[in-house]
């Protein structure tokens, strides 16, 4: 059974970071593309981050340069660098496997603001 649960969320000011952690159980990790998604107040649920199986990245153009995303095999963590943060950053985090369907974890806010 898949199961991702992400923590490492909260209140924070503008220009401060916050680091994100998904921890995933019920795939093989080390095979698996791992994916940050968003859905901030009555918007559509959008995507941030990717990494695969060997490490290679890709970022939405809104979080390029100010968030990084990495992974711990040995541990079957994925993370969420967030660095500078802005107040349109304001969302409901998810961490998301695909596999024959989407996996999603509980979400964790993240809410910034002075």
């Amino acid at each position: 059974q898949v199961q991702l649960v992400e923590s490492g969320g909260g209140l924070v000011q503008p220009g401060e970071s916050l680091r994100l952690s998904c921890a995933a159980s019920g795939i093989i990790f080390r095979l698996a593309t791992m994916h940050w998604f968003r859905q901030a107040p009555g918007k559509q649920r959008e995507f941030v981050a990717t990494i695969n199986s060997v490490r290679s990245t890709a970022y939405a153009d809104s979080v390029k340069g100010r968030f990084t995303i990495s992974r711990d095999n040995s541990a079957k963590m994925v993370y969420l660098q967030m660095d500078s943060l802005k107040p349109e950053d304001t969302a409901v985090y998810y961490c998301n496997f695909r596999d024959s369907r989407d996996f999603w974890g509980q979400g964790t806010q993240v809410t910034v603001s002075s």
